[in-house]
């Protein structure tokens, strides 16, 4: 019988995932929902990190470190990933969008099958002292490693919100998908706006993708697990809101562990569609779109 504890464990529960969520998806409303690219290699991103967060931690790295580390690198990788679209599909007309997307699926088929011939498809895991371990808050026992990412995840929204509404390059990064005219005029070069920030995108998703394999197992087509979850949180949010993303990782959250709860584990996939095709219906420009 469904009680009023069970709902507080869930909602607890919720809110820790969701933030997670939210995490892992804010690569992506950078690069979806404030420059236009049609990023679906976006959750083939974070599991690239997840596996080089691995590689780290059988060196002795701890993840969160490994996943700080690899930040650079991804940041590069990033540029020239956007660069290459650009010159090659963004550049050349205005159906971008659909070609982009070919180009993008690309991207994906070659991680997928990249991390599977190097590592196999077995499923990896990290080790840390709070992996396995529990926190207990009153007869609640909450596990450290969601905890942990809970508290990675917050900072990183956070940080990331605060860099793009109080510096020049991220309130340029909010603008050049509104109008690339006026941020000429105010002496910023669009592309370069876009690179960059496409390369903070991919750089966010280095240390999401840590927080991805100490909160469980990955493989390597762990990606299609995320791709609706992932798209459902920034269409919710409003495209390019980053406090938006962090209510709807949480909205999402709460409500696949409600579900899960009270319907069962097959019935949570289904938790983000649902919400995707209500809020398109509702208010497409999501919760806290323009």
């Amino acid at each position: 019988m469904f009680s009023l504890d069970l709902l507080r464990d869930a909602i607890v529960f919720g809110v820790l995932v969701g933030c997670f969520y939210a995490a892992v998806s804010i690569g992506l409303s950078v690069a979806f929902g404030l420059l236009d690219v049609p990023h679906i290699a976006h959750p083939a991103f974070l599991v690239l990190g997840s596996y080089g967060t691995y590689v780290l931690n059988q060196n002795g790295w701890d993840p969160i470190v490994a996943g700080i580390a690899l930040m650079p690198v991804f940041f590069l990788l990033g540029m020239g990933v956007y660069r290459f679209y650009y010159e090659t599909f963004e550049k050349r007309g205005s159906d971008a969008g659909v070609r982009g997307l070919a180009f993008f699926f690309g991207v994906v088929f070659i991680i997928e099958v990249g991390l599977a011939l190097w590592f196999g498809v077995d499923q990896r895991l990290v080790e840390a002292e709070y992996i396995g371990t529990s926190l207990s808050l009153g007869d609640m026992r909450l596990p450290l490693r969601l905890v942990v990412a809970f508290s990675v995840a917050l900072v990183l929204t956070i940080g990331l919100t605060l860099y793009l509404s109080k510096t020049f390059t991220g309130r340029a990064i909010k603008a050049v998908a509104q109008d690339e005219t006026a941020l000429r005029l105010m002496g910023a070069n669009p592309v370069r706006i876009k690179q960059w920030a496409f390369g903070i995108a991919t750089a966010v998703t280095a240390l999401a993708g840590a927080l991805l394999i100490i909160v469980g197992p990955v493989e390597p087509t762990m990606d299609r697990v995320y791709i609706g979850r992932t798209f459902c949180i920034v269409v919710l949010a409003g495209l390019g809101s980053m406090s938006g993303t962090l209510v709807a990782g949480l909205i999402l959250g709460v409500s696949e562990t409600i579900v899960l709860t009270l319907l069962g584990a097959s019935w949570a996939p289904a938790v983000a569609f649902g919400l995707l095709l209500i809020m398109l219906g509702i208010r497409p420009q999501g919760l806290f779109g323009r």
